[in-house]
């Protein structure tokens, strides 16, 4: 790398670790440390040991992936998933607990890249002898071709870090009838070269996202490619029956001496889907039988946190990462009455971010927001919090404002949540009735979820949802959350405010070109506040991700880089021939 370089992606590397650092000892709402935070126990540790191999792990789940299909897989846990069990890419992350797990190492190429003119082109060079679930190679062009297939129109709402940094990207759709993208270059079989519209020293953070994964052309069937991604990785797709089950058994044609992130410890994976969060929890509480091979893979239920807590033996199997996401209540900037400031103004000074904290768990797994971009991306690992707003918000305030907007009766409205936020749909709906602001809730499965509220034209006015930064820069959080130019109608990702504003995309712009990693990193703390300003969202609140795992369960830890969701790579079983079969 050149020495720019190498500068910024380290100082990327640091700000993430100081946030880790910042969270660990557990924050109260109000962002104080000084307690330490029961939940926050096992952080930075392996829960279980090291695991053996063999045997059945067990996923237990209210819920089917939102997407597998690595052009469209863009939410954390599902990445998660999907990267370190059933495809490569070609950068990824280190599989160990803590800082360290924000460390970079290659995957399916031999080192980080190299960069060229002035870090606009890169070039990867890929490990020899790779290959797919059938044995066959594993080639550049099939890492070019998911490249191209992600820009598809009947493949919405993955990364788009391929459409907005690739020279020619615009108006591209995909690799239908034969048209590709000239800037994505493969001169043979092992070499891939990006060429790109403006420098990017963190693209190798980029390269850890699915749609840098390989898939082969013939393979290859539209949307359907979702139930069975074709397999580069440690595991491969047995039966897959979806909102059921899906079943992973041994990819017998991954080579672990390529691989030096994945263990694969587990002969089966299955994870079971559709079960009550209430159900799962209690389940994993007890750990009999087969369910002490068990882990969860949605958050702890908030009348669980409690039972978890009190009880040193099950508070010892609880793992409670920090997200490094933030949630929000998103307003739709172009759609009356949130088009008016004053309205949008209205909803923060409203909103009880205290009551949201309570909904959500407690302080001891939730800690309520201040800031658009989580305090992993600002200096010292804290939010500022420029607007000033009480924790239980200001009805009377708002009030003020709503009447300046002339609504002084107030007005009705409808949020979007998932299932698992039903609790903070209903503190968000009281703390903005207090104001006048009559709000219906209409709730949405989790795995349905982004894509009903990514349907622009008949989503509702609000949405309660978050964003976690791919990597540790605010190049990764802002633009995708803010940046008007990249809303589409269908698979809209990140602005679901719909926020367009000249000045903030100029801004952006502008830190983007900048070539000094503190200054952009500076410049991208200011934009924060700027943004909060003109109130396209409401801040609401920064969850741990509380996940329980059984007593036979081995290797486990929430990874940093996966907003502290069970890393895949490592997680097995203490005694394999006590799983099921």
């Amino acid at each position: 790398m050149n020495k720019h370089t190498l500068t910024l992606a380290t100082a990327l590397v640091t700000t993430l670790t100081l946030g880790v650092t910042g969270c660990s000892g557990g924050a109260k709402s109000g962002g104080s440390q000084d307690h330490k935070n029961p939940a926050a126990s096992t952080n930075g540790a392996v829960v279980g040991g090291t695991p053996q191999r063999g045997g059945t792990l067990t996923v237990l789940s209210n819920q089917d992936f939102t997407h597998l299909d690595p052009a469209r897989n863009w939410v954390m846990p599902d990445m998660d998933f999907g990267t370190r069990l059933l495809y490569r890419t070609l950068v990824t992350y280190k599989a160990e607990p803590g800082a360290k797990g924000s460390e970079l190492v290659p995957d399916l190429a031999e080192d980080l890249g190299t960069p060229s003119n002035g870090a606009k082109t890169w070039t990867f060079r890929l490990k020899p002898g790779l290959k797919y679930e059938d044995g066959t190679p594993i080639t550049a062009q099939d890492i070019k071709y998911n490249v191209e297939r992600s820009f598809s129109p009947d493949l919405p709402g993955g990364p788009d870090y391929a459409a907005r940094y690739l020279v020619g990207a615009k108006g591209y759709q995909g690799p239908a009838r034969g048209r590709h993208l000239d800037s994505v270059k493969t001169p043979d079989a092992r070499t891939i070269v990006f060429e790109l519209h403006t420098a990017f020293a963190e693209f190798p953070f980029a390269a850890t996202l699915p749609t840098f994964a390989p898939v082969p052309p013939k393979q290859d069937k539209g949307p359907q490619y979702d139930s069975r991604p074709f397999s580069s990785g440690p595991y491969k797709i047995e039966t897959y029956a979806r909102d059921k089950q899906i079943a992973l058994v041994r990819n017998p044609h991954w080579d672990p001496k390529s691989d030096s992130v994945r263990k694969a410890y587990p002969d089966r994976i299955v994870v079971t889907m559709g079960l009550k969060g209430n159900q799962i929890d209690d389940r994993l509480i007890a750990s009999s039988g087969a369910d002490a091979s068990a882990v969860s893979w949605a958050q702890l239920r908030p009348e669980s946190i409690s039972k978890v807590l009190t009880k040193a033996d099950v508070k010892a199997r609880l793992l409670a990462e920090s997200s490094s996401c933030t949630e929000m209540v998103q307003m739709h900037t172009g759609r009356a009455p949130f088009d008016d400031l004053k309205v949008r103004q209205a909803v923060q000074w409203a909103l009880d971010r205290e009551a949201i904290v309570t909904a959500a768990g407690g302080p001891a797994v939730t800690d309520a927001s201040s800031a658009a971009m989580p305090g992993s991306l600002f200096t010292g690992g804290k939010q500022p919090d420029t607007l000033k707003i009480p924790l239980s918000g200001d009805p009377e305030k708002a009030k003020r404002l709503l009447k300046e907007a002339g609504k002084a009766d107030g007005f009705s409205t409808r949020l979007t949540v998932s299932v698992n936020d039903k609790a903070i749909g209903e503190a968000i709906q009281q703390s903005l009735g207090r104001a006048g602001i009559k709000v219906t809730i209409e709730t949405v499965d989790p795995s349905a979820f982004y894509d009903t509220i990514g349907d622009t034209r008949n989503r509702t006015d609000l949405v309660y949802t978050g964003w976690c930064p791919d990597f540790p820069s605010g190049t990764t959080f802002l633009p995708f959350v803010f940046d008007g130019r990249y809303i589409k109608e269908k698979g809209n990702s990140g602005n679901h405010s719909l926020f367009r504003d000249d000045a903030t995309m100029k801004r952006m712009d502008e830190i983007a070109a900048m070539t000094d990693g503190t200054q952009a990193n500076k410049a991208w703390q200011e934009l924060d506040g700027q943004i909060l300003a003109k109130a396209p969202v409401a801040p609401g609140a920064m969850k741990r991700r509380s996940l329980l795992v059984g007593t036979n369960v081995a290797g486990a830890y929430g990874h940093t880089s996966w907003s502290g969701q069970i890393d895949y790579a490592t997680v097995g079983l203490k005694d394999p021939s006590k799983s099921a079969n």
